[in-house]
């Protein structure tokens, strides 16, 4: 077998994006080098991998059963990568890691701690994102590496891990709001109520209930203007705890609070260079 490792993220990225001329530009290359190169990996596999009778390439039986296999191959790929700078000591001159509201973790201040003893040189930079931004600023190499709430899916070019620690969300309002005083909370009460609730910069299709909304995208804003009685709002509970324990109520709803899963988000393409790669090892430590 002569593919490269190459031809297999072209052809992950094709499937992703249900196009060669939009893998070819977000790859930066000519839409004929992408179709060059799959035709030659079907050749090499002896599988058709897009059926190309319809508007759009559409993947066959065959190239789905292969689209797993790829990805656990570049999966397995980033991580001997990750190994590699370690032993290479690739030390980086700069971090910068963003992290979601989401993420609390009881190691946070041990991990950091050893963090800087290790790299007392290196430069960090920590921003605080959600959702599709947390994504974004690590895909477009602003970020090296992420926390955040896990999502349904990410692109073919971000690695993802889950982290030990799941994060709790809950319900609440102020302890003046309307709400506040039922024993109860129905659906259809939330929906006569407004809502406040993350958004991105990315603009996010993310699930909301009917009614009116206000949205932010800072966890922290979404928590002072629920104490302030503007509307209800899914707020992680660490975050209510530390900052809000004393003005927030929780909504007694059916099916909350709920838990989430928390992944780690890193670039396949601009890679993890030794103290990024350790710090990644670290948080998915149980």
């Amino acid at each position: 077998m002569s593919h490269s490792l190459e031809s297999l993220f072209m052809f992950v990225e094709t499937a992703s994006l249900g196009s060669f001329s939009a893998a070819a530009r977000k790859l930066n290359k000519q839409q004929s080098t992408v179709s060059e190169a799959i035709a030659n990996l079907e050749i090499d596999l002896g599988l058709s991998l897009f059926d190309r009778s319809t508007r759009r390439p559409t993947l066959t039986v065959h190239g789905k059963a292969m689209l797993v296999h790829a990805q656990q191959v570049l999966d397995a790929s980033d991580r001997l990568s990750r190994s590699a700078h370690k032993l290479a000591g690739g030390l980086e001159s700069a971090l910068t890691l963003v992290l979601s509201d989401t993420y609390q973790s009881v190691r946070f201040e041990a991990i950091f701690t050893e963090f800087e003893q290790r790299y007392p040189e290196l430069e960090l930079e920590c921003m605080i994102a959600e959702h599709g931004d947390v994504v974004a600023l690590v895909q477009e190499g602003r970020a090296q590496l992420g926390l955040v709430g896990s999502q349904p899916d990410y692109p073919p070019d971000v690695g993802f891990e889950s982290v030990a620690e799941r994060s709790e969300i809950g319900l609440y309002v102020g302890k003046r709001h309307p709400l506040a005083t039922a024993d109860q909370v129905t659906t259809a009460m939330l929906h006569q109520a407004r809502e406040l609730r993350i958004n991105t910069y990315r603009n996010d299709t993310i699930e909301r209930r009917r009614g009116i909304c206000w949205s932010s995208s800072s966890y922290l804003l979404l928590l002072e203007m629920t104490e302030l009685g503007f509307g209800w709002a899914e707020l992680p509970r660490w975050l209510v705890k530390r900052f809000a324990a004393e003005g927030l109520l929780e909504l007694q709803v059916r099916g909350w609070p709920k838990s989430l899963q928390v992944d780690a988000v890193w670039s396949r393409r601009h890679g993890l260079g030794e103290a990024g790669g350790w710090l990644l090892d670290t948080l998915l430590m149980p």
